[in-house]
């Protein structure tokens, strides 16, 4: 694709990297067939090729967002199947969110936008506020209906029937291995999962420590910063990113990693990208660094080794989340895994396309993200599981609100299959 940026624009780095990925299309149009939001609106311009026309013209020609430009970019997923799809190796995902902090810096959104962005951004984060506002939530929903926003009444009904306890696993400290210690992780406990579900992170500990892993849940670290760093605010997410690689690097000078351990995917595909984040920074080293320690649980996983699990007669069907397959190209090792443990796993038709999660798509963008969900949930009940696995929170609380199979966490079956507790979802 041409670009007409001017010398003086290129000076700006965010504009200099914009152009480099806009000038890899090629117009060819394969990114319509994989985009979620082209599928069902049918629009050019809400797919990625049509997207990229839109970002063009408004960082060409230096001027603020407009409605249009803003419309359809927000309905875009993030899901990056695009990428996948994409045979030119277009970085849509450093486009995508160059846009939205232009958009966040030049437009002035409808004051209940505003509102709704702004308490977004400032209460999921912080796991203490976020479970305030589900218990919020759970007493305001019987009068959902009487809400005239479609996002108010999506938020009521996300809160989950139960929020679990707090759990102290989560606390900074250290897990001894059991046994031979093999490796030193740092485990991201995450912001959103801790009060959403903490099952996760304990049954991560557990099959941890059981490999030989001391696992250290680091001090200072907390929300990886996705959540808002899709919204366009660069301030906000650049400052919970900052904070971790503080956190992670204090862990590594002191007593050494040899990873980083996330198992909520779209974290996972966010702190692999904090060195781009920080290219420019002061932090541009630790960043990096911090970047490459990062896994998906999965990947440490598949590198360790899972030890062999006899046969269960349990149909899994497992869902992959686009920042996982898409995010971070990480494909066949959750379902390896889980076959070696002993699971019957089955894989639903378009298994490339999003449930509609996507942080906080399903909230701002209620329509869209319901008839994603159906979609989705459709062609998982039509394998016939007994249970649903996912590596991300956000898949689950999206599919598990739309099906009356279990859902679990991927790790939560290899911790069952290798010794642990079974499931609380599977009763």
């Amino acid at each position: 694709m041409q670009t007409n940026f001017t010398p003086e624009q290129l000076q700006d780095p965010g504009i200099a990297r914009a152009n480099e990925i806009l000038r890899a299309c090629v117009h060819c149009g394969f990114c319509t067939a994989t985009c979620p939001t082209y599928q069902v609106l049918g629009d050019e311009l809400d797919s990625p090729r049509g997207r990229i026309y839109l970002i063009k013209d408004m960082l060409e020609a230096g001027r603020p967002a407009d409605e249009k430009t803003v419309k359809h970019i927000d309905r875009c997923l993030s899901c990056l199947g695009c990428m996948t799809t994409c045979p030119s190796g277009v970085h849509y995902m450093h486009l995508v969110d160059h846009a939205r902090a232009h958009i966040e810096k030049t437009y002035r959104r409808p004051v209940m936008d505003r509102v709704l962005r702004a308490v977004l951004a400032r209460v999921i984060p912080y796991p203490g506020r976020f479970r305030l506002a589900l218990f919020g939530a759970r007493l305001a929903r019987p009068f959902a209906r009487f809400l005239p926003d479609a996002r108010l009444r999506a938020m009521l009904a996300m809160a989950p029937k139960q929020i679990p306890p707090v759990s102290r696993n989560d606390d900074p400290q250290v897990f001894p291995a059991q046994g031979e210690r093999r490796l030193r992780v740092a485990l991201m406990t995450g912001c959103a999962q801790k009060a959403l579900n903490t099952d996760i992170n304990d049954a991560t500990i557990r099959l941890l420590r059981r490999l030989g892993c001391e696992v250290v849940v680091a001090r200072g670290a907390g929300c990886c910063g996705a959540l808002t760093h899709h919204m366009g605010m660069e301030k906000l997410s650049h400052s919970s990113a900052a904070a971790n690689i503080r956190a992670f690097m204090a862990e590594k000078r002191a007593g050494g990693l040899d990873a980083i351990v996330i198992n909520t995917s779209g974290c996972g595909t966010t702190v692999k990208d904090y060195g781009h984040m920080f290219r420019n920074d002061a932090l541009a080293t630790d960043a990096a660094t911090v970047s490459g320690l990062a896994k998906d649980v999965t990947e440490l996983l598949a590198w360790i080794g899972l030890p062999e699990g006899a046969p269960r007669d349990l149909r899994v069907a497992y869902h992959a989340a686009c920042s996982l397959q898409h995010g971070q190209q990480i494909k066949s090792a959750p379902k390896d895994l889980l076959k070696r443990a002993g699971f019957e796993v089955v894989e639903p038709a378009d298994s490339h396309l999003c449930c509609g999660s996507a942080g906080t798509y399903n909230l701002l963008q209620p329509a869209l993200s319901a008839e994603l969900k159906r979609r989705k949930v459709a062609t998982l009940e039509a394998k016939a599981p007994q249970v649903i696995a996912a590596g991300n929170i956000g898949c689950m609380m999206q599919i598990g609100s739309g099906t009356g199979v279990p859902v679990v966490h991927t790790v939560e079956l290899l911790d069952w299959a290798t010794g642990g507790p079974r499931p609380r979802a599977l009763g």
